[in-house]
């Protein structure tokens, strides 16, 4: 946990620590600030993840929604996209999903959803956020109070609409061997669903929807190495782990290597256009390798700030047939428009059977890139961190200013391309950090850009 501790409040939600910032107070006047802005009456989906805290943040969410006079349909523990999913399916007025996705565990969240399923506008969350702020709030008297209901349909009904994409029968008939790490977290239950339907033998790790996390929660190289193993042990033919929220997947081959979170993306994308062709969209720290994929097919990617809503927000006002971004987020407007890891798994068993090569064949098919990410303290500044990362971005522009064919995009953060290769410093959505990602044809290159935004940083905060 970064010891500058803040309640984050962006486009992907609100995000603070339990006991902290993530407080029973600011849940429910979010409850109360989404109830003003959705209007009583209205009627709003709410999930959570498997984290010891759900139950405290979803009541008092509740509370507020209640208390404004919206009504509200618990799934109880569900995935995001299956939340998503139900949101649309229910014809809800909005979603709510107590989650902090791969944050660590001292975390928790509220993710808030349009009635299509999708996350928040830019401008809409910053609407919700003022609302907020300002304790706009018009609570129901006792008469109008908001009703709650129960629904349990969530992970059937995500799993038929995965299913639905993909061709079930001829999936089955290869009865692959796979080991599942699902972090125990909220794809312990739909995700053996959607492997069972399509004829897999499962091994499954941390599959008790507990929300004690046997390893740090984000799908990294360095937090799966049980994952690798046990497809070496098993003999499996792929490995496969979630985020808590179950809306990530990363991806291990036949060999029990890592095989990197921007990989899923760009498989799926290779599937996909291989029975459709159309716009891609991806965000703008998304490897080349999803350009390249396109280029293959002949289309084009759209690229968008980061955080799944501004993705979304471009396939729409583009016309993409599907999209994501490289931190292992699928999204397929066919099944719901989120990230989602069960899609990201059916399609990349779809591939498999479609073309008979394993996992490591297929990866060996794409551009190999390297691709470095590390994170720095948001500074909190003299003005505060906005200020203090807007001088941050200035340096790292004029650091970079001379040289060659250098080509800058502000639209998140910072991104410099060059012929080598390209960087991006941009502060996180989600925690009070700032993020340096950088990729090239090798490490040395990669690190050299990473380097280079670094110094210019800490010329500016020390």
């Amino acid at each position: 946990m970064a010891g500058d501790d803040r309640l984050m409040v962006s486009v992907s939600g609100v995000r603070g620590t339990i006991g902290a910032t993530l407080t029973p107070q600011v849940a429910c006047d979010f409850g109360c600030a989404l109830a003003a802005m959705l209007g009583a009456g209205s009627k709003v989906v709410l999930a959570r993840d498997t984290r010891p805290s759900g139950p405290m943040v979803r009541n008092a969410v509740a509370a507020g929604l209640l208390a404004g006079g919206v009504h509200v349909i618990d799934l109880g523990v569900a995935t995001t996209p299956g939340a998503a999913l139900m949101t649309r399916k229910l014809g809800a007025h909005g979603g709510v999903v107590i989650t902090a996705s791969h944050n660590p565990a001292p975390y928790n969240g509220i993710k808030f959803l349009q009635p299509t399923g999708t996350g928040l506008t830019a401008a809409t969350a910053g609407r919700l956020k003022e609302i907020y702020e300002r304790r706009g709030f018009v609570l129901a008297d006792a008469d109008r109070q908001g009703r709650e209901s129960r629904n349990t349909r969530a992970h059937a009904e995500h799993v038929d609409a995965v299913v639905a994409q993909i061709d079930a029968l001829a999936i089955s008939a290869k009865r692959y061997k796979v080991v599942l790490d699902s972090i125990n977290g909220a794809g312990c239950v739909e995700t053996p669903m959607l492997l069972g339907r399509l004829g897999c033998e499962v091994m499954h790790l941390n599959g008790e929807a507990t929300g004690r996390f046997a390893h740090a929660p984000e799908p990294i190289e360095e937090n799966l190495a049980e994952l690798c193993q046990a497809v070496r042990r098993y003999k499996a033919l792929a490995g496969f782990a979630q985020d808590p929220d179950a809306d990530r997947l990363v991806l291990v081959d036949e060999f029990g290597v890592f095989i990197g979170e921007e990989y899923t993306l760009a498989l799926a994308a290779a599937f996909v256009l291989t029975r459709r062709k159309g716009k891609l969209a991806a965000n703008l720290v998304t490897s080349r390798m999803i350009d390249d994929v396109a280029a293959a097919a002949g289309v084009e990617v759209v690229r968008a700030p980061t955080g799944e809503a501004n993705v979304v927000e471009a396939m729409q006002r583009e016309g993409c047939i599907f999209g994501g971004e490289g931190g292992g987020g699928v999204i397929e407007p066919k099944v719901v428009p989120v990230r989602d890891s069960l899609v990201g798994i059916a399609y990349v068993l779809q591939y498999m059977t479609d073309t008979g090569l394993r996992l490591s064949q297929l990866v060996s098919q794409l551009p190999r890139y390297t691709m470095l990410k590390t994170k720095l303290p948001c500074p909190a500044g003299q003005d505060g961190p906005l200020a203090a990362t807007q001088a941050i971005l200035a340096a790292t522009h004029q650091a970079f200013a001379g040289e060659t064919g250098a080509r800058f995009n502000d639209a998140d953060g910072l991104r410099i391309d060059l012929p080598a290769g390209w960087v991006c410093v941009r502060a996180s959505n989600t925690e009070p950090i700032l993020r340096i990602i950088a990729e090239a044809k090798d490490a040395a290159t990669a690190q050299a850009l990473v380097d280079k935004v670094r110094k210019a940083a800490e010329g500016v905060a020390g």
